[in-house]
């Protein structure tokens, strides 16, 4: 396991984890996938010598009511907020505990780098390549990243990192692509603010009126929301020209 105080937003909980160990109240340990929630989980679990409900979200209300009553100190793990909707109700009734992403937390992917790379029994200067963000994946994928180069000797493909060949961009026509990259940066804050929308306009940097305005055109995939505006005029014109460029792709929101 990496050493607690290299994961990925340490600098913010290390100092306070002995008294999060012992507060009174059960734990939920949330994040993205790949951040570790199973395993930091389990370790808070093992410290304070009580039991673990991993996979917390997929309980019903009434399970997951039963559990934290049984286990008034239990630790649970989940890859949902406790403030979504769904589990809210009950989770407000436990001391959440975050674990970033790697983008969140840059500075702490060399740490865990050169953590995972005594465990694999690597030694001496890794490729600057491994180190590279994105990470899909986040620390599961920074590990298998770590054992294809070990094994393989594969290094991440610099075209993947940026980007590219996961933007569906299968026209040249700007508006079009503006509107996917719009769309793509949208889902992706909503998602790694767990539906958090105030938390979702500061990541994209617009106001929360004008993020409105972006989910109204692009829905919201936390919330299960579809979009409800037929988009900016340049689209609304592409989409009438459309007939007159057969090659032209179909616009999506």
């Amino acid at each position: 396991m990496i050493p607690m105080d290299h994961l990925p937003g340490s600098a913010r909980w290390r100092d306070s984890l002995a008294r999060v160990l012992l507060h009174p109240a059960p734990l939920w340990v949330y994040g993205e996938m790949g951040t570790g929630v199973s395993t930091v989980a389990a370790w808070m679990a093992a410290q304070r010598d009580v039991p673990l409900l991993d996979g917390a979200e997929r309980l019903e209300a009434g399970a997951l009511e039963a559990w934290i009553e049984a286990n008034p100190k239990g630790v649970l793990a989940s890859h949902r907020s406790p403030a979504d909707p769904a589990t809210a109700g009950l989770a407000s009734r436990c001391l959440p505990f975050r674990l970033l992403a790697l983008e969140d937390d840059p500075g702490s992917l060399p740490l865990c780098l050169v953590a995972m790379a005594a465990e694999e029994g690597l030694q001496g200067p890794l490729p600057e390549a491994l180190a590279a963000l994105p990470c899909p994946g986040n620390l599961v994928g920074l590990r298998n990243r770590l054992v294809r180069w070990k094994l393989l000797g594969q290094l991440p493909d610099p075209a993947a990192a940026m980007g590219g060949p996961d933007l569906p961009l299968a026209s040249e026509n700007l508006a079009v692509n503006l509107h996917v990259l719009e769309r793509v940066l949208l889902h992706r804050a909503l998602r790694r603010s767990y539906g958090n929308r105030a938390e979702a306009a500061q990541r994209l940097g617009v106001s929360r009126r004008q993020l409105y305005l972006l989910i109204a055109r692009h829905g919201d995939p936390v919330r299960g929301e579809a979009a409800s505006s037929a988009g900016p005029k340049r689209l609304r014109k592409r989409q009438q020209l459309k007939f007159q460029d057969p090659g032209a792709p179909p616009i999506s929101s």
